[in-house]
């Protein structure tokens, strides 16, 4: 993998290759700083993890994407997320109840 990724970077010498690994860290602290201005890294990490409890619960693409739509302005929470999941699929969730997968 070194050797392939080596290749890619077209052989850099020692002193290249620090300076693509500098331009790289300047390049995600660029990002985190536009995130922290914009939407912010909690909302982006917020998403993430709405992404991973419908993986969890096996929720289709549109269901993702009409989960993903409708917390655009609200909080995201596994229970909240559990909640409209099953609305959606018409399953009823009494309260306090947890998913099973």
């Amino acid at each position: 993998m070194v050797k392939f990724a080596h290749e890619l970077l077209g052989n850099p010498s020692a002193e290249e290759l620090m300076q693509i690994a500098a331009v790289a860290g300047l390049a995600q602290n660029f990002s985190a700083v536009r995130s922290l201005i914009t939407s912010g890294i909690q909302k982006g990490h917020m998403k993430m993890h709405l992404l991973n409890i419908l993986n969890q619960l096996e929720a289709t693409e549109s269901e993702k994407k009409e989960i993903v739509e409708y917390f655009k302005d609200k909080v995201v929470s596994f229970s909240a997320a559990v909640e409209i999941f099953s609305k959606l699929r018409g399953i009823p969730v009494s309260q306090g109840q947890k998913a099973s997968k």
